[in-house]
Parts: structure tokens; sequence; C-alpha cells
């Protein structure tokens, strides 16, 4: 009983690790649950209105010109036989589907040719055409696309018509592509997410050192006023906070020194007033006495000395101060980083009040460990990613600037800082934290690829390699150095290969649905 009870319990625990694999596969196939079943509808509904069946022989081509890619399915051309022509067109700009625009399909063998004529797709991207050949021989497809805003032209060579059916069918066999690992992915479901595939680029690329930046506003940005006198803090607005926009010149608070008897601003002011009231009087009377000469030009100067003096003070005080106090204004336009005080607060003079920020530039303070110290001089650029949204900006598109590298290390912490300006964006917190990699001046170019297109599995990486616009490779690539946008590849990729750039992970989650639903997608 005991060898029974074991062999039963080892049986029920091999089947729960088997529902658990099998659930969790499930799990990632309904990600692309709604962009499969779509495609299974169109597949039907293709076979039922076309008679063509997924199991049989053909073509397929694919050519990439004039800013559209071409992707041709087609049954084997054979001389007095009608084919047809399922072509996919694509937008390159964007990976969309034409959905709107006259294509002409050509075939021409030497000198002569066939040709139709749609004036509308079948559905968006799809237009299907139907050629019947009468020579035989080697010739091309010629696809003649117009839409509204101009005409363009792709042509497939190695297009060849048959004089036999048999060695239509032996041919087409023998071309088809057999990958029993490859990732079916069709074009309709790549053109209802962001996708893109493109080539392999040898760009320039340089040593890259990564660290961490903390936001600072940069000089001049941002201002601290200060209070000119003692007082208590008057709002001038309900409500005033950290953060709210104002404009150059705005009147903030007051600070009402009325009921104070030590320093009473109320009083310093009216006494402004009457000294500039009485010497703006008493010179007036001395230039009408001086017209008549009455009275000397001396006097005359004296008056006007004493007034032009009393009127600098009271202007001054008329500009920063009314008769309940000072006045309070904004420098400049921008918003308000930090307030000091609290409305009805006392406050003496010299004590600041707010900060004012433009926030338009920022300085990004980085620190290095010292064994890059020999390379800080070649430090050209760099790339900032910010963790607030998982943007990734150049240098140059931020119009920034390395500022300066340390020449010496911190007291504190016995690093090298180093600054940079740039300007700002919405994800730019000051006081938050960047990612940037310093990148040095290049020497040498090497095979790259996007971050976008490379899939990562338990340290691993891998790129999706295009077998055809609809079937794509899983292929393990070996990676050096990332400046956030791109990632050097050591090995595993060629420059001719033509890999996923944009929607790398969506396609292989279809890998995973397609292991455990052979008919997911649809095959033309």
């Amino acid at each position: 009983m005991q060898l029974l009870f074991i062999i039963c319990s080892g049986i029920c625990t091999s089947y729960y690790s088997l529902y658990n694999t099998t659930m969790k596969a499930i799990l990632y196939s309904m990600v692309l649950m709604g962009l499969f079943f779509s495609s299974c509808q169109n597949q039907h509904t293709k076979e039922e209105a076309h008679g063509h069946s997924g199991e049989e022989a053909s073509f397929q081509f694919t050519a990439y010109q004039s800013g559209w890619e071409v992707f041709a399915e087609t049954e084997p051309f054979i001389k007095g036989q009608t084919s047809e022509i399922l072509a996919h067109i694509t937008n390159l700009s964007d990976f969309s589907p034409l959905k709107e625009g006259t294509v002409t399909a050509s075939l021409i063998v030497g000198t002569k040719g066939i040709r139709q004529t749609l004036e509308k797709p079948t559905r968006d991207g799809i237009y299907l055409f139907n050629l019947q050949p009468d020579v035989t021989g080697s010739g091309r497809l010629l696809f003649e696309i117009a839409t509204p805003d101009s005409s363009y032209s792709v042509t497939i060579n190695g297009v060849t018509v048959f004089a036999d059916e048999h060695d239509a069918f032996h041919e087409a066999e023998k071309v088809a592509i057999s990958n029993p690992n490859a990732i079916t992915f069709t074009k309709e479901q790549s053109w209802k997410i962001n996708f893109a595939t493109g080539m392999p680029q040898m760009i320039p690329f340089g040593e890259v050192i990564k660290t961490t930046a903390r936001i600072q506003p940069a000089q001049g940005e941002e201002m601290i006023l200060t209070a000119q006198t003692n007082g208590v803090v008057h709002f001038n607005r309900k409500i005033l906070s950290e953060g709210i926009q104002v404009s150059n010149g705005q009147t903030l608070f007051n600070l009402a020194g009325s009921q104070l008897v030590d320093d009473n601003m109320r009083v310093r002011y009216n006494q402004a007033k009457n000294n500039y009231e009485t010497a703006k009087a008493n010179y007036e009377r001395m230039a009408a006495l001086a017209e008549e000469n009455i009275v000397s030009q001396k006097a005359l100067l004296d008056a006007r000395n004493s007034f032009e003096n009393v009127r600098l003070v009271f202007e001054n005080l008329q500009q920063n101060f009314n008769e309940n106090g000072q006045v309070v204004r904004s420098p400049q336009q921008g918003y308000i980083k930090h307030l000091y005080v609290s409305n009805g607060q006392y406050v003496n003079a010299g004590e600041p009040l707010v900060s004012i920020t433009r926030n338009k530039n920022l300085f990004l303070k980085a620190e290095l460990q010292q064994s890059y110290a020999n390379n800080l001089p070649f430090i050209k650029t760099a790339t900032i990613h910010s963790l607030t949204d998982d943007a990734v900006f150049t240098l140059k598109e931020l119009n920034g600037e390395i500022i300066s590298f340390g020449k010496n290390v911190s007291d504190e912490n016995y690093l090298i800082p180093i600054t940079i300006r740039v300007e700002n964006r919405n994800s730019f917190i000051p006081g938050s934290f960047v990612e940037i990699y310093l990148k040095a001046q290049p020497d040498t170019e090497v095979l790259t690829v996007p971050n976008a297109s490379l899939i990562e599995e338990q340290g691993s990486f891998s790129v999706l390699v295009q077998l055809s616009p609809e079937k794509f490779e899983k292929r393990e690539v070996k990676t050096g150095s990332t400046d956030g946008i791109r990632t050097t590849i050591v090995s595993g990729l060629n420059l001719d290969d033509r890999i996923v750039l944009k929607g790398a992970t969506l396609v292989n989650l279809a890998g995973v649905s397609n292991t455990l639903d052979p008919h997911a997608g649809h095959v033309h």
C-alpha cells in the first residue's frame, strides 16, 4: 500500500507540474488572442472566397523599393492557366497597410506581358490579382502603386512561368521556406501593432560609461526672493503653493509692517512721500522765482539736488512698497519651486520668502569612479534615459552639452564630478535621477541594433531574423556595450540580416502561442 501511495503521489505531482506549465503558456497566448482570432477569421474568409488552401504549393516574393514593402504570395505561374497573386503592400515609413490607392500588377516575360489593375484593396493592405500568362520563361512582376499623393513602382525579379504543372509545383515545393522553429506572424497582425523591420547598422561606436545623474536647476534658472523689511506676510491670492506657475512681474504677496512699533514700513513710506512732495513743491517754487531773478542760481541748484535725492528714495519705496508694506513680485516667468513662508507669518529683513525657477535648462550632475579619469577628456556626447517615463534622448535632441568634469575628486566620496546641461522635458523633475550613458569619441565602426529589437531571456539575448515578412527565426546573439539606444553585436548576426526593430516582444509571444495552436495566425 505504501508503494502504491508513492506511485500515485508521483503521478499527481507530475500532472500538477504539467498543468502549471500548460496554464502559463496559455496565459502568454492570451496576450495576442485578439490579433490571432482576427487573423484566423481572415484566413477562413480567404479560403472560402478564393478556394485557396494553405496546403497548396506557392511562391513568395518580397521587395523593398520606393518606400514600400511588397510581399506577394503567388500560385505557380503556368502557361495558359490563371494564377492568383495575393499582394500585401506596406508603407515603410510607419509599416502601415495601403488603405487607399490603385495598384496595377504586371507579369512581364521578355517583351510580352499581362496586367491587371485594382482600384481599391480587398482589405486594408491586401490586393488580390488573377493573371493568366501566355508565354513561358523567366520574367518579373511589376507593381505600380498610385496613391492620392504620388505614384511608385516596385519590381520583383526572378519570376518564372512554367510550361508544365508538375515542374511548377515541384519548384514551388523546393523553394518553400521550411523551418520548423520559425515564428509565424502575419501581415495583418503586424499592421495592428507598433511594428517595423530593418537591417543592422555599422556605425561608429566608442566606449560607453553608464552612470546615474541627479537633475538640478541650471545656474541663472532659479532666483530666491528675500524680505527687504520686517513685516507680516499676506498672500496676494487665496492659493499660493509650490508648483504654481507665475508670470514675470506678478505680485505674489505683501509684507505688512503697519502694526509694528519699530521699523514701521507705513511710517517710512509716508515720511518719504511727505518729503518728496515738500521737496517737489520747494523746487517748483524756486524755479519760478529764479525766472524773475529773485533767487540765485545756486539756491535753485540746491533745491533741485534736494528734490532729486528725495525723489529717488520715494520712487524706490514706491516701486517695491506701498502703504501696506513691501510688494513681492516674481522677477521671471516660471513656477514656484519652494515657498519658505506661510500666510500671516512674521519675517525679518533678509529672510528667504520664495524661490522661482524657470526650469528651462537643467544640470545633470554625475560622479564617476577614479578609474575613468583617463577616459573623461574623450567623452564627447551622452544618451539620457528618463526613469520617469522610460524615454531615451540623445544629447543633441536635448540641445545639451557637457559643461565640465572635475580635475580632482570629491572630499566626501572620492569620486570625479561631471556636469551636463540639457533643455528640460516634462519627464525631467529637478531633484530626481536619470541614467546617462557617457560616450567617448568613436574610433571604429561596429555592428549595432536598436535596443528595442533585443529579447532578453534569463540573461541571454536574441533577435528575430526575418525569413519572410510573415515568418521569423529567433536567433541568439552575443551583445557588447550599449548607449541606451543601440547595442553592439559581437556575434550571431550578419549585416544583411533583416530583423524586427519594433514589436519584437509581441512577435516572440506569438511564437509561444504557435507552439500551443498550430492553426494560430494564418497561412495564405
